[in-house]
C-alpha cells in the first residue's frame, strides 16, 4: 500500500500538469477515491493468489496518494 500511495502521488502530480479541464471538486474526489477503492477491494476480495492480493492493495493505495495531491492543490490555490 505504501508503494501504491507513492504511485498515486506521482500520478496525481503528472495528471494535474497534463489536464487543465475544469472539473467540480466533489466529482474529482469521488472519482479519485472511489474508483481505486472499489477496484482494489474487489481485487482483494476475489483474489486466489498472493500476488493478486498484493496488486489489489497497490490499487487500493492509489486513492489516498492522489487525494493528497488534490488537497494540496486546493490549499495552494487558496480555495
Amino acid at each position: 500500500m505504501l508503494l501504491g500511495c507513492a504511485a498515486g502521488l506521482l500520478a496525481g502530480v503528472a495528471f494535474t500538469s497534463v489536464a487543465r479541464a475544469g472539473t467540480r471538486p466533489d466529482v474529482a474526489i469521488a472519482l479519485v477515491v472511489g474508483i481505486p477503492a472499489l477496484t482494489g477491494l474487489l481485487t482483494i476480495l476475489f483474489s486466489g493468489r498472493r500476488w493478486v492480493t498484493t496488486l489489489g492493495a497497490f490499487v487500493l493505495g492509489l486513492g489516498p496518494g492522489w487525494f493528497g495531491v488534490l488537497v494540496a492543490l486546493r490549499v495552494a490555490c487558496g480555495a
